[in-house]
């Protein structure tokens, strides 16, 4: 069992103690593993962007909870910049509406993923747990929580390549979401990640960092256990598979 530091670590460790949470992140789950490797059906695919338009649904809620619980303006109006990113500046534009076109080109129909019907019990639980958690922790937790932005841009970029190769009956116009992420991520985990170690000096607070952000990993890979659990034609019921997907039956 690995006790934590009774004294704050310097930056460059406490650092160091975070990017050695990369190993939890969710980019080595069976699923994932499948999914960029070319193994998982069209409703199997659908299956994950249908729930994981409901964590995408949350994030504005849960950057609000964490500008909500800080005290400070300067962190405050650097935050901000993350609601309008997601809901966008207007109707048609930012993260969600990005997602929605997605979900479009892998073969939902839009009323489908606005009204929820296919997010996992499992999915719904975790993301509910990750928003209160940010709702009633300090904003440095919440944040803290987020850096699993230091690990994903990286992770979609491989995401892309994967599905350009391997479901080649993807609509193309999908692909805007992670076009339009992935910059963004870069520049927002290096801002996030310099909050938390300006933020959390204190050995309590540096541990309760790193708490988060392993709590963050936790989520994301529970929502990928209810996903890969559910029933195979959860999106698709009824539904064939576009032309060109034979090939991607595991």
């Amino acid at each position: 069992m690995t006790h934590a530091p009774t004294t704050a670590s310097s930056r460059e460790e406490f650092a160091a103690r975070l990017y050695g949470l990369r190993g939890r992140y969710w980019d080595t789950h069976p699923f994932h593993l499948r999914l960029h490797s070319g193994g998982c059906t069209p409703p199997e695919l659908r299956r994950w962007v249908a729930n994981r338009w409901y964590y995408q649904l949350v994030l504005t809620r849960k950057n609000a909870a964490i500008i909500a619980n800080c005290p400070l303006p300067e962190v405050r109006r650097e935050w901000t910049r993350r609601l309008g990113h997601q809901d966008g500046p207007h109707e048609g534009e930012g993260g969600l509406a990005d997602w929605l076109v997605l979900a479009e080109a892998v073969g939902l129909d839009r009323a489908e993923v606005l009204d929820e019907r296919h997010v996992a019990r499992g999915v719904r639980f975790a993301v509910d747990a990750y928003l209160h958690f940010c709702q009633t922790r300090p904003w440095t937790e919440g944040v803290a929580a987020a850096l699993t932005e230091m690990f994903s841009p990286d992770h979609m970029a491989e995401r892309v390549i994967a599905w350009q190769k391997h479901y080649d009956w993807i609509d193309p116009s999908g692909y805007a979401y992670f076009e339009h992420r992935i910059p963004d991520a870069r520049r927002d985990s290096a801002q996030t990640l310099d909050l938390v170690l300006d933020h959390c000096v204190t050995a309590a607070q540096q541990q309760a960092a790193v708490a988060a952000l392993a709590f963050k990993c936790e989520v994301l890979r529970a929502m990928l256990d209810a996903v890969d659990y559910g029933p195979q034609s959860a999106a698709t019921a009824g539904r064939t598979a576009p032309a060109g997907a034979a090939g991607t039956a595991r």
